[in-house]
């Protein structure tokens, strides 16, 4: 369960980098891809709330970084047209778990 980032390009063209405590990113996202608003806040929603359940399952609490990051996110995409769209640039490990 290696917790990874994932850079996205918001509509206006800002990129943000976000943090999973779970590679699970990789099952709900695509480098390279471009995903309409309304799918990217579904898809972020599942798989951070999956990364904290499998936090809760290993330590026994939930992962707050991954529900603050989801919180970011959720707060980000309202400033938006729900016609935007969010382009998945990078998949990042953290240093020394072979990532930048």
């Amino acid at each position: 369960m290696p917790e990874m980032h994932f850079v996205v390009r918001w509509p206006d063209g800002e990129p943000m980098r976000c943090y999973s405590p779970s590679s699970v990113v990789r099952q709900f996202l695509e480098v390279g891809r471009t995903y309409p608003l309304s799918d990217f806040l579904a898809r972020s929603r599942t798989m951070l709330n999956i990364g904290s359940e499998r936090v809760r399952a290993k330590y026994g609490y939930a992962c707050s970084g991954a529900l603050d990051q989801l919180a970011a996110i959720e707060e980000r995409a309202a400033g938006y047209a729900p016609t935007g769209e969010v382009t998945v640039m990078a998949f990042e490990l953290p240093r020394g778990i072979g990532g930048a």
